[in-house]
């Protein structure tokens, strides 16, 4: 890696496309347990990790997908984002920008790991976006601290890429 790398997470996660996506059981803001295999066969899953609630750069992420989120559900996807910030923070998060997706708690860091999501500088949780298909199979990865809302487009691309493909 690189030090472009190391400064942007520029690093390539653990599961990239092709594989299937690790499994997981997270709890929501309100504390509803949401497994990832929940979605298996029904719809495709925007999977984002994002480093923290209500800054600016995961702000614009978040609205980015939430003004989008009416294309993600004609392209037949939920959207996820992860953080390891708690329920009540993404209660406040969610509720401040009317965000429509769900926002899971990841507080030991585990499922962020299980996925490889590289950290920028070795410090500061990673922006990683899984685009996963209805099966659960890692279809495309996209990987950026500095460029947040470029994943909103590219993963509804890779949605309608995989539409096409039916």
């Amino acid at each position: 890696m690189g030090l472009l790398d190391a400064i942007t997470g520029g690093g390539d996660p653990a599961v990239t496309a092709g594989q299937q996506a690790p499994d997981f059981a997270l709890p929501d803001a309100a504390g509803n347990t949401i497994k990832l295999s929940d979605f298996r066969g029904k719809k495709a899953v925007v999977l984002y990790f994002y480093p923290k609630d209500d800054t600016p750069g995961c702000t614009k992420e978040a609205c980015a997908f939430r003004d989008q989120y009416e294309d993600f559900k004609e392209a037949g996807a939920e959207v996820i984002g992860v953080s390891s910030d708690g329920g009540g923070a993404h209660e406040k998060f969610a509720s401040k920008h009317r965000l429509p997706f769900l926002l899971l708690s990841d507080r030991g860091g585990v499922v962020r790991k299980q996925y490889g999501v590289p950290a920028t500088l070795g410090l500061l949780p990673g922006r990683v976006t899984f685009v996963i298909d209805e099966q659960g199979i890692v279809r495309r990865t996209f990987n950026s601290q500095l460029q947040a809302t470029k994943h909103v487009s590219e993963a509804i691309a890779a949605l309608r890429g995989m539409r096409e493909l039916l």
